[in-house]
């Protein structure tokens, strides 16, 4: 199965919407469709091997829209991906400048038509205005060419039974208009019965330039929606110097192949994805991780593509291009989730498919008791009734409200840091009640650091390191690496020092060290090896308990002092020089700055918080206790973790897991909503709905507000659209008039119309200032 995202042209409304949606999950082959009215996308999942896009763009075309299908060399490796964004551009720039054109052709005209109109009321329009026949000349262009795209309304009226929006105008305009050119050509047959026939052409004309000045404004607005994606595609780099045969060569971004070797000056943004071979240099990351601070980067570091070197010149190799750079999956993941839907908007879309059917009986009823009960003339306000609840009733407000919100929140939430992957992700956010945190590297850093250094009968700590980095400078442990880090940044800018430099940088620090001889590693416990000492062969151990077991040495003295770093939770190795126990050194896998934080946070919006772990109950217990974590689930294997969300699921419990490994991922798909660090692996990412780009944990509470606020912008937008239409059609169909005397004018209903679709535009940028 192949899934993708096309623009589709010609929508109108959410009616189109489930036209499209329906004429795509009715051709075989296709698995899933769902139409975005508010970015005008259609994500499909489709069977290559049974519809070709070529058979996906006749289907809609056969509908009366238009898919855009995307090139076959748009997949190519290396190819610049903002190669397709660009056409869009085009297009869409394109289409507003018909649309401006229409607007200033169609206004001229309708102010002409308006004022010829009523010649009673404006003394000084020449009479050639107030000819009928004038009129009809000035409002055929504006009928038919200014009004020309909701004549697809129709199509689908005769073709598939269908009604959209399009439908709507299309029949309440051309009423209006053929009456009228019926007064121009048989005046005589409408003046019987002493009734003065009347022209609508200035309501036709009037209505279809107020509908399109509401498009074009919609347009502008939802430009300003998709700012994110706009921002994301214009951070693409166009060159690449790459080294050739030792030489720096220039070429476009397109042409780089994974393997070669790429040189970045400071000032210049990193073409693709890579590993630092050679330099270092701090790098601007925001664009990914909303961190605001500079990142260094050393030989091994990984870079990001886009992202703005700021200091150093390096070399680095790519390793991913095209379309499987961290950029271009970021904005296929944004581009995604504002063309999904959440099921609040399929609600909305159900009740449109069926609201403008609705729309036509109403109208019809309208016309008819109009015509046969109405006072006179009859025909005229039965006329002027129908037309004003076909355009009033126009379900546009509808089919913007959630998509629209949706379009902007995502956005808004990327540039934070923050990829929601669909918009169902987006709403059920904002229902979490129960958050699941895996330990390590969620709550804590994932790698261990040396926390407490501890002298025994006054030795001094210094010693102590000096022999453990002695001892460790061979060792390939992980405890090992930590000590040594230790040592070599205790002085430096950098905590992530290069694992080759680090012996180099302790020498720089003054850590004395003695030469090291019959080094060896005792699996499980620790190690031996000889120091040489003011000269003399010295043995020395570094390991636990077990360790000390075997070489017979008794730790009772110095017990509790171990205890109490073992309690918590650290790893506690102990060194012994000339059988005499020295010291002992802690190592732990530390939390994050803001673990404690985030917990705090998210308890006081009420959010149950669990851990999540494979350590031991005494370990995991011991940092839930810093982190302020009550309920622990420890000694979990990485299969029994799907289980215990399902555990909790069944207790009713809305469940969002939080891991970054790979033993993390059934876990992230268990849950209802699945939360990956961005530090973390690709697998876990991909079995996330929301991956938060930096592994800073306060995103979390920051994805629920988002969450909660667009709910709430959606559920406004939803409540004006529904009571607008639900209020006005009544007024149009003239429910006041025989109260109070009151008819809606269809130049008003048009100018409402055009007005409810801008304010749940404008109502859901608001979002932008999250």
């Amino acid at each position: 199965m192949k899934k993708e995202t096309y623009k589709i042209g010609g929508m109108h409304c959410a009616s189109c919407v489930a036209t499209i949606e329906k004429v795509l999950s009715k051709t075989a082959g296709v698995h899933s469709a769902s139409v975005n009215f508010a970015s005008e996308s259609a994500l499909v999942e489709f069977d290559e091997n049974v519809i070709s896009e070529s058979d996906l763009e006749k289907a809609v075309d056969g509908a009366g829209y238009k898919l855009i299908a995307k090139k076959e060399e748009i997949k190519m490796p290396g190819m610049d991906m903002s190669a397709p964004h660009d056409h869009m551009k085009m297009m869409e720039e394109e289409k507003v400048d018909v649309l401006k054109r229409k607007l200033i052709i169609g206004g001229i005209l309708s102010v002409f038509i308006f004022l010829g109109s009523f010649a009673n009321l404006f003394s000084f329009v020449p009479k050639i205005l107030n000819s009928s026949w004038v009129l009809l000349l000035l409002a055929t262009p504006v009928q038919f060419w200014v009004g020309s795209q909701f004549y697809s309304g129709l199509k689908m009226m005769v073709k598939y039974r269908t009604a959209d929006m399009n439908t709507l105008v299309a029949v309440g305009t051309l009423s209006a208009y053929f009456y009228s050119v019926a007064v121009t050509v048989f005046p005589a047959f409408f003046a019987k019965g002493g009734i003065t026939p009347a022209l609508y052409f200035d309501t036709s004309a009037i209505i279809i330039v107020l509908i399109l000045l509401g498009k074009y404004f919609e347009i502008l607005m939802k430009g300003r929606a998709s700012d994110a994606i706009k921002k994301l595609i214009g951070l693409q780099p166009k060159t690449a110097k790459v080294l050739k045969n030792g030489k720096e060569i220039e070429i476009a971004i397109s042409e780089v192949q994974v393997g070669d070797f790429i040189v970045v000056r400071p000032g210049e943004k990193i073409p693709v994805d890579g590993e630092i071979t050679e330099g270092e240099s701090e790098i601007d990351e925001s664009m990914v991780t909303g961190e605001s601070m500079p990142v260094h980067k050393i030989i091994g570091s990984k870079v990001v593509g886009s992202t703005i070197n700021l200091s150093g010149t390096f070399i680095f190799r790519a390793t991913k291009i095209g379309k499987d750079t961290v950029l271009s999956q970021i904005i296929k993941m944004v581009e995604e989730a504002q063309g999904s839907k959440a099921p609040i908007q399929r609600l909305a879309d159900l009740i449109s498919s069926y609201f403008v059917p609705a729309v036509f009986v109403i109208a019809i009823l309208t016309f008819v008791v109009w015509f046969f009960f109405g006072p006179a003339p009859a025909l005229s306000f039965a006329l002027i009734n129908f037309v004003a609840v076909l355009i009033i009733a126009c379900p546009c407000a509808l089919g913007l409200a959630t998509p629209m919100a949706i379009m902007v929140s995502s956005g808004s939430a990327a540039s934070r840091g923050i990829l929601i992957k669909d918009a169902s992700s987006l709403e059920i956010a904002n229902k979490i009640d129960t958050i699941v945190l895996d330990k390590t590297g969620t709550l804590t850093e994932g790698k261990p650091r040396l926390t407490n250094i501890l002298a025994f009968d006054g030795d001094d700590k210094q010693e102590i390191l000096n022999f453990a980095v002695s001892l460790e400078q061979r060792s390939e442990h992980p405890l090992a690496k930590a000590i040594l880090q230790y040592a070599a940044s205790l002085d430096q800018k950098s905590s992530h020092p290069l694992d080759k430099a680090i012996i180099d940088e302790a020498k720089k620090e003054k850590i004395d060290l003695y030469k090291l001889e019959d080094f060896k590693a005792i699996s499980g416990k620790g190690l031996r090896g000889f120091l040489y000492i003011e000269g003399k062969k010295t043995e020395a151990y570094l390991g636990n308990r077990a360790l000390m077991l075997d070489i017979e040495l008794d730790i009772s003295s110095f017990d509790n002092q171990i205890q109490k770093l073992e309690s918590e939770g650290k790893t506690v190795m102990i060194l012994v020089v000339n059988k005499k126990i020295k010291g002992a050194l802690a190592v732990a896998d530390v939390l994050k700055d803001e673990s404690i934080k985030a917990v705090k946070v998210l308890k006081e919006n009420g959010v149950i918080v669990w851990m999540l772990t494979g350590d031991n109950d005494r370990t995991a217990r011991a940092i839930a206790h810093q982190v302020g974590i009550e309920n622990v689930m420890s000694e979990v294997m990485p299969d029994k973790k799907t289980e215990k969300i399902r555990e909790l699921q069944g207790q009713g419990k809305i469940v969002a897991m939080v891991g970054d490994g790979i033993n993390d991922a059934p876990a992230l798909t268990q849950a209802n909503i699945g939360i990956a660090m961005g530090e973390g692996t690709d697998i876990a990412m991909e079995s996330a709905n929301i991956t938060l780009m930096r592994g800073d944990l306060m995103l979390i509470p920051e994805t629920i507000k988002i969450s909660k606020r667009t709910m709430r912008i959606i559920k406004q937008n939803l409540f004006w659209a529904f009571f607008y239409n639900v209020a006005f059609i009544p007024v149009a169909a003239g429910a006041l008039f025989p109260f109070f005397g009151i008819l809606l004018n269809p130049i008003f209903a048009g100018a409402a119309m055009a007005f409810s679709s801008i304010s749940v535009v404008a109502n859901s940028l608001r979002l932008k200032k999250l």
